[in-house]
């Protein structure tokens, strides 16, 4: 086997889904090594990309185990796994990435990947509120079950409260100032779309922020989506139960990962990013992993010339200690 302890920057060949581009394919594939009848959990599953790809390693008899909050993507994400590799069994889950351990517990993953991006389908469409590009409902749910909206936490947290989250999220240094905006308007008159989100924080931020190439909504945008869904805790969830199964299989006990199982993530801003690799360096200086990236992988400019989406994208990557790992 090759050493893929290290970064480099990868172009994408692997098969996928027509009209949808996976970031990073071709380091997944090369991290996670996939194997005739292995099973495979992708904890975001989005339209299956990844899945897909993966899922043509595994046959005969492997398994996929789609996992998404999004329920509308997870019909879509199936079919484009059983198109890819007719051979695989598959299994879906809708609900949060961090409660997919339990659903784990009787038929444990050898792979797990998690793919904190948005899918094209969700970002584009103007009726989830994930874009300001155009104008819809201030929504953000990846999961339209829920009952919170972005609109109401708007409507509903008072001024500090939406600057803790404003700052927190979106690491915005104007926090304050467009809380105390926000308050503001929202006393004459409901903030319930994206246009009129986007304009009152302008009005603070200006059209650009600090970085001259991004909108001056986006980092306030990014901290409220993150609060609807619990990114960050879900996030951190997941983490969590990857060390306490890291810790069982050294002690020889079963959990929801195998003994060697590889695990992927993918992270695309600094607040995803910081948990993974704190988590991900404390199990490799522990012992109970080793691991497969030093530094993040990142889009090369062939993947970048075809998706613009995979600029932030950063990869992180371990293998956890046992039969197939370090012992």
């Amino acid at each position: 086997m090759a050493d893929t302890r290290y970064a480099w920057r990868v172009t994408s060949t692997a098969p996928v889904p027509t009209g949808h581009v996976p970031v990073l394919i071709d380091a997944v594939i090369r991290l996670l090594e996939p194997r005739p009848g292995e099973r495979y959990a992708d904890a975001t599953a989005g339209l299956g990309g990844h899945a897909a790809a993966v899922a043509t390693h595994l046959e005969p008899d492997g398994a996929v185990v789609l996992n998404d909050l999004d329920h509308t993507s997870l019909d879509r994400a199936a079919s484009a796994v059983r198109a890819a590799a007719s051979g695989v069994n598959v299994r879906i889950i809708h609900g949060s990435l961090a409660r997919l351990p339990t659903h784990l517990a009787d038929q444990p993953a050898d792979l797990l990947l998690a793919d904190f991006g948005f899918a094209s389908t969700q970002v584009d469409d103007p009726a989830r509120g994930f874009s300001f590009k155009r104008d819809g409902p201030l929504d953000m749910r990846m999961d339209t079950s829920s009952p919170i909206t972005a609109a109401e936490l708007v409507r509903t947290l008072s001024e500090a409260e939406l600057a803790d989250l404003i700052r927190r999220f979106g690491e915005e240094r104007n926090a304050r100032a467009i809380a105390r905006k926000l308050v503001a308007v929202r006393a004459h008159e409901p903030i319930t779309s994206t246009a009129q989100f986007a304009a009152i924080v302008r009005s603070i931020v200006g059209p650009t922020g600090r970085n001259r190439a991004i909108d001056g909504a986006t980092r306030t945008f990014q901290a409220l989506r993150i609060a609807v869904n619990d990114e960050i805790g879900s996030i951190e969830a997941l983490l969590r139960s990857i060390a306490r199964a890291a810790q069982r299989l050294n002690a020889g006990e079963a959990t929801w990962l195998t003994p060697g199982a590889r695990i992927a993530m993918i992270s695309f801003h600094s607040l995803e990013d910081r948990p993974v690799k704190r988590v991900f360096a404390d199990l490799v200086e522990r012992g109970l992993a080793s691991a497969l990236t030093r530094r993040p992988v990142r889009a090369g400019p062939d993947e970048l010339a075809r998706n613009v989406r995979a600029r932030p994208a950063k990869l992180r990557a371990i293998r956890l200690r046992g039969e197939s790992g370090i012992g």
